[in-house]
Order: structure tokens, then sequence, then C-alpha cells
């Protein structure tokens, strides 16, 4: 009797989640050599370890002889680590025996071994966040929904990314975002802190065009963020000049602020002839 398959279920598809490559542990052979020589000297005492330091002499003098061994870091590290040992168990009270639990040196390497690791790991969160959200401004861009959207801490390093994505070509709509967030401070643009640490993590364009937004806010209150569009045209071809008129703006405004409180005229400008 024939059967019938049964037709595979349809399933809505979801997007994958970013995949970043997890840490690894670089390769040393350096090290690898100095763990291969701690293992073996563990429970030895001064005397199996000075003859296992005369078979790593001799090892090495025939390694010498070998040209395609010229570039060869374990056997010299394999060398100098019996070498070190040997001398540890020669200052050492008689009839000890190497424990590399009791190594001041083998323990100070596993400490930084673990702290280089957790750094490491600490990238790698870093990264997928990034990616993370990379793929979340994205998608609201191609929902036309990225201006409602405040940005967080880290979103400099994540229009880098997308830079990145996009093959270097900068997006203008992710840095008109970014310009807008920082001279209206939203999101975590709100500190302080973060306005200044964006000095150093974003470009000049986008610096220039947050500094030109927030003193042509100042000097047409309620202003349509399209109205002032011709901004970040002006930043993005002529950032010093963006930022020229701003800080030109900026003193306008500190000027006006001196404004005579009988006569609410501001003072005679700088360079002004009064008459």
């Amino acid at each position: 009797m024939m059967t019938t398959p049964w037709p595979p279920r349809r399933t809505a598809r979801r997007p994958l989640a970013p995949r970043v490559a997890a840490p690894r542990e670089p390769v040393d052979p350096a090290r690898i050599g100095r763990r291969v020589v701690r293992r073996q000297a563990k429970g030895m005492d001064a005397g199996a370890v000075a003859a296992a330091l005369e078979d790593a002499r001799f090892d090495a003098r025939q390694d010498s002889r070998h040209e395609d061994l010229a570039d060869d870091v374990r056997g010299p590290a394999e060398l100098a680590e019996w070498e070190r040992i040997a001398q540890l168990l020669a200052d050492a009270a008689p009839g000890t025996v190497y424990d590399p639990d009791a190594d001041d040196v083998v323990q100070a390497e596993l400490a930084a071994e673990a702290a280089a690791a957790a750094a490491r790991e600490a990238e790698h969160r870093e990264a997928a966040r990034i990616a993370a959200r990379a793929d979340e401004l994205q998608a609201l861009r191609a929902l036309g929904t990225l201006e409602q959207t405040e940005p967080r801490d880290g979103d400099e390093a994540v229009r880098d990314e997308l830079t990145r994505r996009a093959d270097g070509y900068v997006q203008a709509d992710v840095d008109a975002w970014l310009a807008h967030a920082l001279a209206a401070h939203l999101g975590h643009y709100r500190d302080p802190a973060a306005r200044e640490a964006a000095a150093s993590l974003l470009t000049p364009p986008v610096l220039a065009h947050a500094a030109l937004l927030a003193e042509l806010a100042r000097l047409v209150p309620g202003a349509d963020m399209g109205q002032l569009a011709f901004a970040g045209r002006l930043a993005t071809s002529e950032p010093e000049a963006a930022g020229a008129l701003a800080a030109f703006l900026a003193r306008r405004t500190a000027w006006q602020k001196q404004a005579d409180p009988t006569t609410g005229r501001p003072p005679a400008s700088p360079g002004s002839v009064s008459r």
C-alpha cells in the first residue's frame, strides 16, 4: 500500500540572530611548551629536574643543526622553563619537589591569562550587542520610524558598524538622526558626560550638524527639523564652515543675552561705531 507523504509545514521565517565569532585563545607555542614542562616537572625533586634539564639541552643542540627549526619558539621556551624550575628548586629547601600551584610565576601567568580571556569575552559580548543594535536600527530605517527613536549609549559604535556594512558609505539619515538627538539632548545625550564624549566618538560633519542645529533652534524656536534640512547638507559638504557658523551664532546669542534691562537693547556689537 502506497502512502502519500505529508507536505512540509509552512512556518513564518524568523530573522537569524546576528552571528559574531566566539573569542578564541590565541595560539602561543612558547606558552604551550612551558605548560608541557610544568606538567612533566610536577612532583620532581632537584635531581630529577637537573636530569631533565640536561636532556632538554641535548635536544636544543640537536635542533640547532636543523635549518627548518630556526624559527621554532617552543623548544627554547621549554629549555628556559626547565632552567627556571631547576634554579627554583636549587634555591628551595632540600627535598622540595616542584609544584606548579606553589609557583608564583605560574600563578601570575594564570591570572594574566584569565584577565585576557575575560577581556576577549567582554569584546565578544560588545560586538554582539553592536551587531544586534545595528540590525534594529536598520529595521527602524526600513519602517521609517528611525526619527522617533531615541539613541542609546554606544550608538556611536553602532553607526560605525552600519557604515562598515555599507562598505564605507555614510548613511545621511543615520548621521542626521544622531545630530538631531545630540542637538536636542535626546536619549543618552541628556547626560552632559555623553555629549562631551560624543566629541571624540562622532565624525566632524555630525558634530558640526548638531552644533548648527542647536544654534538655529535657539535662533528660531519651534523650527521644524524639515525646515533645517539645509544644515545637514552644509555640514556634510563643508563641516568647517558649518562649525564656524554655529560658533558665530552662539556668540550672537551670548551677545543678545547681555541686553540692557532698562532699554531692552543689546550692547553695541564688537567693532561697531557709536554715534
